[in-house]
C-alpha cells in the first residue's frame, strides 16, 4: 500500500518528487494546486468544502496515491489517510533557485511566458515562508509534520 503526502514551500521539489513516486510505484498523483483555486482573475481560493469533495473523490477512486501541495488546510484533510508524509523543508534560497529553473507547468499556466511573468511575485512569496503565519507557512508545515504519527521523513536535500 502506498499513500504518500508531500508538502513544503513552493520550489521545494514537491511536484518533482511526487511525479517520481507516482511513476516508480504506478500510483495516482494529485497536485493540490489543481483543486485549490477557482478559475478567476485574479485567482481566488476555492471554498475548502469544494476542494474536500475533490480530494475525497480522488482518494475514493485511487487506493494508492501521492498527494502534494503547500496548503496545510487541505493537507489536514488527507493526513489521516496517508501511510507516509514527506516534508521538503529546503532553505529558502534553494527553493528560489528551483523556482527560477523550473520548466513550464502547463497545468498551472497557459504559457511559459505567463509563468515567467509570475516569477517575481513567486520569489517574494517563497522568501516569506519562514515568517508567514498562514496555511502556506513553514510553521504550519512543521506543525503538520510533528502531528503525524506514522512513517515520516524530512530529507536533507540540496537544490
Amino acid at each position: 500500500m502506498s499513500r504518500v503526502l508531500i508538502f513544503g514551500n513552493s520550489g521545494s521539489g514537491k511536484s518533482t518528487l511526487a511525479k517520481e513516486i507516482s511513476t516508480k510505484n504506478n500510483v495516482a498523483h494529485l497536485d493540490l494546486d489543481t483543486i485549490a483555486w477557482q478559475a478567476t482573475s485574479p485567482p481566488t481560493r476555492m471554498p475548502i468544502s469544494e476542494s474536500e469533495i475533490q480530494i475525497n473523490n480522488f482518494i475514493d477512486i485511487n487506493a494508492n496515491w501521492v498527494v502534494e501541495g503547500c496548503y496545510s488546510d487541505l493537507l489536514k484533510l488527507v493526513m489521516d489517510k496517508a501511510d507516509e508524509v514527506i516534508f521538503l523543508n529546503l532553505p529558502v534560497e534553494d527553493c528560489i533557485k528551483n523556482a527560477k529553473n523550473r520548466p513550464w507547468e502547463p497545468h498551472k499556466y497557459e504559457s511559459e511566458e505567463a509563468q515567467n511573468a509570475n516569477l517575481e511575485m513567486l520569489i517574494t512569496w517563497i522568501s516569506q515562508y519562514p515568517e508567514r503565519e498562514d496555511h502556506f507557512s513553514q510553521k504550519a508545515h512543521v506543525k503538520l509534520f510533528n502531528a503525524f504519527g506514522g512513517k515520516k521523513e524530512m530529507p536533507i536535500t540540496n537544490a
